[in-house]
């Protein structure tokens, strides 16, 4: 835990907290839902993810919780051990199976009606936008994956790892709402952009 000093937990959060209030912004995180993370190391795998409970617009950069694989607290030394999300656990599977250092949780319309409709799966093709989640944008059949809600963390994330298609960036979880994952944050950010309008797309066409 020595690497992991309050500096750097802060630095994240500060960086969790603005994307947070861009997301918030598009009406992707009511409330105090939705939840953001980013990977701090790989070994042991650690997460700093948003606090739960708060309202994700007014997000300062304290507002951060440490989490291992399991999702569960890790207590940094000068940072206040608020509460991780429940999800947090979920976030630390999808970094683990899919290598991202970002992970994106929000509770986007179009990715719960989407998932109403294609409980099997989105699909879509011949679409220009699907180059934004690195796929072609001709003669490529692609398909977001809709699995079934949980609230028990380790069961949805078998749910995920399940359905995991390593080309596709992104998982509709029935329901619920959207997780996707990138690189870094800005990635994972323009991941969830170009996927929610691919979702309104199929939507408005269908």
């Amino acid at each position: 835990m020595n690497e992991l000093t309050p500096a750097r937990v802060l630095s994240a959060g500060g960086r969790l907290a603005a994307e947070s209030a861009r997301f918030t912004s598009y009406g992707w995180m009511r409330g105090t839902s939705g939840n953001i993370s980013e990977v701090l190391t790989r070994d042991p795998l650690l997460l700093a993810v948003t606090a739960s409970g708060l309202d994700k617009g007014e997000l300062a950069p304290s507002d951060v919780a440490v989490v291992d694989p399991k999702g569960d607290l890790v207590e940094v030394e000068g940072v206040e051990p608020l509460r991780p999300s429940a999800e947090a656990g979920l976030h630390a599977r999808v970094a683990a199976v899919t290598g991202a250092d970002a992970v994106v949780h929000v509770h986007a319309l179009n990715a719960v009606i989407a998932g109403h409709h294609w409980p099997g799966g989105v699909h879509l093709r011949d679409v220009e936008t699907l180059k934004g989640i690195g796929r072609l944008a001709h003669d490529d059949e692609v398909v977001f994956p809709v699995i079934r809600n949980s609230q028990d963390m380790s069961e949805l994330g078998d749910r995920f790892e399940a359905a995991y298609d390593p080309r596709t960036p992104a998982v509709i979880v029935a329901g619920h709402g959207l997780y996707t994952w990138g690189t870094d944050l800005v990635h994972a950010r323009h991941i969830t952009e170009c996927v929610e309008w691919l979702l309104a797309y199929a939507l408005a066409t269908s």
